[in-house]
């Protein structure tokens, strides 16, 4: 067992092990330690610049998820883009779960718009379940506020092929539409209106935007009646 290893089974939390197990139903469930998310971001913020942590990162590819979701908090503290960008794309073929790719969110990208988009480009263009949710997620979390674009809507939308048939990866499609009714409502209704989203993708999006307080009552029963048959 390494260094770090041991450090992480330091913090592990049973409880929490056996409950987070069942959320990520793909992960075995002993290769998960068991570490709460708030505990593993402190040890990151000890670590991070040390040899240990240099190492850490380079030992690709990890044994347990929370070993991967150390590596995530590691890349959000890089506050130089380029190798922030290069150590997030050696990363992205690791990651197997929908958890570890959603807290993957480097802080470094909210002031890099403009080279970020292009490698958003290339990871929704991926074969790679997760590496196609992480790029709409980063379009979710940084381009459907002021930095907002309808072309963003239609790059989502038009992401076709087997790939939208993988579950996390159609989710994310539909939380990304679900976000922008309750953000720019005007520009992404006629992606509802006009079902440029597949059947399941499009009821999801509508369900978790009536889900939302963001969203008015009377603009709800009008999505409602938007559904459409699987």
């Amino acid at each position: 067992m390494t260094e770090i290893q041991s450090r992480l089974f330091e913090m592990q939390d049973e409880k929490y092990r056996l409950f987070h197990a069942r959320l990520i139903p793909n992960i075995a469930p002993e290769k998960i330690i068991g570490i709460r998310l708030p505990v593993l971001r402190k040890f990151a913020k000890e670590i991070f610049g040390t040899k240990s942590a240099e190492d850490f990162l380079s030992a690709l590819p990890h044994e347990f998820y929370d070993e991967n979701n150390l590596h995530s908090f590691l890349l959000e503290r890089i506050k130089n883009f380029e190798e922030c960008v290069a150590a997030v794309e050696k990363f992205l073929p690791h990651i197997d779960n929908w958890a570890t790719c959603d807290t993957l969110s480097p802080a470094v990208f909210k002031s890099h718009k403009k080279p970020l988009l292009t490698h958003i480009k290339k990871w929704i263009s991926s074969d790679a379940v997760y590496t196609v949710r992480f790029g709409i997620g980063m379009l979710l979390k940084h381009f459907l506020d002021k930095d907002f674009d309808e072309k963003y809507l239609a790059s989502v939308a038009k992401i076709r092929g087997a790939i939208t048939d993988e579950y996390y990866v159609k989710m994310m499609q539909a939380w990304f539409f679900a976000t922008a009714l309750t953000k720019q409502y005007d520009a992404a209704l006629p992606f509802i209106e006009q079902k440029k989203l597949q059947p399941w993708t499009h009821n999801k999006a509508i369900q978790k935007a009536l889900e939302s307080r963001a969203i008015p009552a009377e603009r709800k029963k009008y999505l409602k009646s938007l559904k459409v048959s699987n």
